[in-house]
Parts: C-alpha cells; structure tokens; sequence
C-alpha cells in the first residue's frame, strides 16, 4: 500500500516543499513557502498539510560535507519539531548534503542560468531530499 510524503528544505528566507508517492519513489516541487529568519506562515503550511494528508514529513538535515553540524542544521531541527508538536504528524530528519547541488544542476539542465529562482532551487531541492528518502526506505 503507497503513501504520499511531504518534505521541507529548510532556510531562514525560504523553505521548499515537495510532495511524493512511496509507490512510485517520486516527488514534485509544491511552492516553497516564505520565511521570516526561518519562521514560516504557519497558516500556509497547515492549508499544505491539510490537502496533502501526508503519512509522514520528511525535513532536509543540512550538515556539513564532512557530516558535522552547522548553524542552520539546530534550527532545521526545531523547525522539524514545531511541524510535529504543531500538527501531529510523523516527522523524519533526512541528511541534505547534495541537495541544493544537485537541484541548480537540475534547474540548470533544463532551463538554464535563468531558471536558477531562488524559491525554485528550495523545492527542487526538496523534491531531491524526498526522492533520496524514498530510496532507503524499508520502514513503511
């Protein structure tokens, strides 16, 4: 039996949003969703989980490429427990090195240099998170 995931790439001025299916191990950008130094319309991400009934939130863990912690990693963290005290859902922290790498390279090969919007490489980059997420799972 499928079910349908949400992920978050993190960010204090943006965070992306995408939505996939665990049957089919793919994701599609939703809109990323402004942030005021990392506070987002907490309104609009209840109106995102409420149309999308996801089992479970995936939210990008951003580390270092060596795998220590930086700065915005602890407040990914707090942003992953707000979603889950806030809203009750099942929430998994998922490690994003690559991610925004590989979602300008992404933006890029399809539409080039001006393609490269911010809010764009956010969701993309969350589409990448889930899709990765996807590909290890075993649990659900």
């Amino acid at each position: 039996m499928g079910f349908t995931a949400l992920a978050f790439d993190f960010g204090v001025k943006s965070i992306g949003c995408a939505v996939g299916q665990s049957i089919t191990g793919t994701a599609q950008a939703l809109s990323a969703f402004k942030a005021n130094d990392g506070i987002p319309n907490w309104d609009l991400i209840e109106k995102c989980l409420q149309e999308w009934q996801p089992t479970v939130v995936i939210v990008g863990l951003p580390l270092n490429m060596d795998g220590t912690e930086q700065a915005i990693t602890q407040r990914a963290r707090k942003f992953s427990q707000r979603l889950h005290g806030r809203f009750g859902v099942a929430v998994e922290l998922h490690d994003e090195r690559l991610s925004t790498v590989e979602a300008r390279a992404e933006i890029f090969s399809r539409r080039g240099f001006k393609a490269l919007d911010k809010g764009k490489i956010d969701s993309i980059s969350a589409c990448i998170i889930l899709e990765s997420w996807f590909e290890i799972q075993t649990v659900y």
